[in-house]
């Protein structure tokens, strides 16, 4: 047995100055002391806060855009997050058109298997959508996956307004949930064209196709069909002061609408599209970074209990080789950024004097286990529940940089961001994966099958 002696512990019910111990898996009891028996290991985290391990419900590991691969697998990618206190990823299994639902996890569960060093569950992305696909909805929940994306961009992606509404009603029977990323991918299309048309050819034409007005009418378009098949909607990766506007008028109609955002829209600019020497090619991404108005929205949104929770959208590409395969065409510059390795530092370091640590740990764990149906079993401090925990140090300062980081990509978004606090050690399973920000080896993750 080990326990965690003279910590801080974030509990559903609040903080708790005491003892944890963890056994086969398991948190086997918390208490104000527990006493350490022989063969027993016992852990001083005195002065530290515990948490429970946080979940990333947002990743996309190993995936292939067409052109290239990303720069982190099932790997290095989950190496990188048990580096920074994520004990479990979310990532998406993703549909071929013409293929079925059953075998897109079977591919994504053999990549992830036997390689990832933090717990690994799945949510499918349904890009064919037939009465195949529709049968194959209970067959997911038997096999553990009970939440979905669709996407209103991306031509090879993109999923009609009456498929996204007959996919909403058949997912009420198994009760699932879907995630929806929301842009108005005809409109983008339209809007690069006139860009690349003006000779506009660099990064900075990418938020400029990409408006705040796309994410807005897409998540209108996704709340009114939630409302019309009467099931809950999820918001992916929200981005805009105009996006929010749209689900706070769902809610008022009495939805029930989740949201989603993420580090990046929390702390980064779109001013970075004009960096020189194609730098802004870093920052592209889909939605967009947006105006310092939009931050400061979402910020206070955050505060204000309008987020359900925040996670990455990890999606790394490297910056030589890969971001500059755009360098004559922003369109393509393979989109996304990571981040999967420092989103609690830097949630728990920006919002420290906004946020308890109760709060942020919904927003990075209990939350998105709710959400995700894994609760308890995950996202709590509880006897009973998994022994994902996660030890972390408010007092350690350092800065982060592409030189300290393990993510298996050659830059970070947040270079030179200065860190109130460090991970000093992460368990999952019971088993130390990280301790001090670095990797132990262990290769700790199991599939987790997510139950209705």
């Amino acid at each position: 047995m080990t326990i965690l002696k003279n910590g801080t512990l974030v509990t559903p019910n609040g903080l708790f100055r005491g003892d944890l111990a963890m056994e086969d898996g398991k948190i086997a009891r918390i208490a104000a002391h527990i006493p350490a028996g022989s063969g027993d290991t016992a852990v001083d985290v005195g002065g530290c806060i515990v948490f429970p391990g946080f979940i990333d419900g947002h990743t996309h590991l190993d995936l292939n855009n067409g052109v290239t691969n990303t720069a982190d697998n099932f790997e290095t990618g989950t190496r990188a997050a048990v580096c920074g206190g994520t004990t479990t990823i979310i990532d998406f299994a993703t549909q071929d058109k013409g293929g079925t639902l059953m075998h897109a996890l079977d591919v994504w569960k053999g990549m992830a298997e036997g390689v990832s060093s933090c717990n690994y569950a799945f949510h499918m992305a349904i890009t064919d959508w037939n009465d195949r696909t529709k049968a194959e909805l209970p067959l997911m929940r038997e096999a553990g996956v009970t939440s979905f994306k669709a996407y209103f961009a991306y031509d090879n992606l993109r999923v009609s307004d009456a498929e996204l509404l007959d996919i909403l009603k058949s997912l009420k029977p198994i009760g699932g949930i879907i995630g929806v990323h929301c842009e108005n991918g005809p409109v983008v299309n339209a809007l690069q064209k006139l860009e690349l048309a003006k000779g506009n050819t660099g990064p900075a034409a990418h938020p400029v196709s990409r408006p705040a007005e796309v994410e807005a009418e897409a998540i209108d378009r996704l709340c009114w069909l939630g409302r019309l098949a009467d099931a809950p909607v999820h918001v992916v990766h929200l981005s805009s002061e105009l996006g929010l506007e749209e689900v706070r008028r769902a809610r008022q109609r009495g939805q029930t609408v989740y949201a989603e955002t993420c580090p990046q829209y929390l702390l980064l600019e779109d001013s970075v599209y004009g960096l020189p020497d194609f730098e802004g090619a870093k920052y592209v991404m889909s939605p967009p970074l947006r105006k310092a108005s939009d931050v400061q929205a979402l910020r206070e949104a955050v505060v204000n209990g309008e987020i359900n929770t925040i996670a990455t959208d990890h999606c790394s590409f490297n910056f030589h080789g890969q971001k500059t395969l755009g360098r004559d065409d922003f369109t393509r510059i393979p989109n996304g950024g990571p981040g999967v390795e420092h989103r609690p530092t830097l949630m728990l370091t920006s919002f420290r004097d906004t946020l308890s640590y109760v709060e942020l740990s919904r927003l990075m764990s209990e939350n998105v286990a709710k959400l995700f149906h894994l609760y308890p079993r995950k996202g709590a401090l509880l006897p009973g529940s998994d022994a994902d925990v996660t030890v972390w140090n408010p007092n350690q300062t350092w800065t982060i940089s592409a030189g300290n980081q393990h993510q298996n990509v050659d830059y970070t978004p947040y270079e030179g961001f200065r860190a109130a606090g460090q991970v000093k050690y992460v368990y999952v399973n019971g088993v130390l994966a990280a301790e001090n920000g670095e990797p132990t080896g262990a290769i700790a993750g199991q599939f987790v099958k997510t139950k209705t």
